[in-house]
Order: C-alpha cells, then sequence, then structure tokens
C-alpha cells in the first residue's frame, strides 16, 4: 500500500492533475510529489495507474531554447541512423530489430 488516495477512473477532485492534463495546459509537476493516484481497472490484468499533482503547485513549461531544439534534433537523428549502414532510414528505428529493414531482412530486399 502506498499511502495515497486512491481514486477511480474520472473520479478525482478538481485541482488535481495528471502530467499529460498539466502540460496540455502549459504547466509541469515542478518537483512537487504525487499527492494521489487515478487507478483504471482492465479485467484480469492489474490496474492502470495515473500520478495526481496539485494544480495550485504546478509550474510553467520551461521555454524552448535554441540550444536544447538543436539537442532534441541531434538526438531524433541518431534514433532515425542505421548502426548497420550508417544510413538515415527516414523513420525512427524499431529498438526489436536494432536495424533498419532492408539491413533486418535483407533477403526480401533481393527478391522485390
Amino acid at each position: 500500500m502506498t499511502g495515497l488516495p486512491v481514486y477511480r477512473w474520472r473520479l478525482a477532485p478538481d485541482g488535481l492533475a495528471t502530467r499529460r492534463q498539466l502540460r496540455a495546459v502549459g504547466l509541469r509537476p515542478g518537483g512537487q510529489d504525487v499527492v494521489a493516484q487515478l487507478e483504471r481497472p482492465r479485467g484480469r490484468r492489474g490496474p492502470l495507474v495515473a500520478y495526481l499533482y496539485l494544480v495550485d503547485l504546478a509550474k510553467p513549461v520551461r521555454p524552448m531554447t535554441p540550444k536544447r531544439a538543436a539537442a532534441l534534433a541531434k538526438a531524433n537523428a541518431a534514433r532515425r541512423r542505421c548502426p548497420a549502414c550508417r544510413m538515415d532510414a527516414g523513420y525512427v528505428i524499431p529498438p526489436s530489430l536494432g536495424m533498419c529493414t532492408p539491413c533486418a531482412y535483407p533477403e526480401e530486399q533481393c527478391a522485390a
């Protein structure tokens, strides 16, 4: 037991929000602790859990600076580069394959 108040899905009181709800209005938790949690039942599996934060203590989202934008673009470009052929695949390389589709399935490319 976590000791946090638990609310059922869509029944959280006003003044509490999830990270996504805060982000949708331009806010972030800002270092505050989780004050409650939502639980959504899923049948045989365990419930989905979402943590709730106080909207009053939330801080504005930090603005995107040119350096942060450049770092984000560089990180996204690295996710598109195939480690086998070193080419930009044009899409994010799936972690399950670890390489672009032509490198992962070369026999299918020869048949086409």
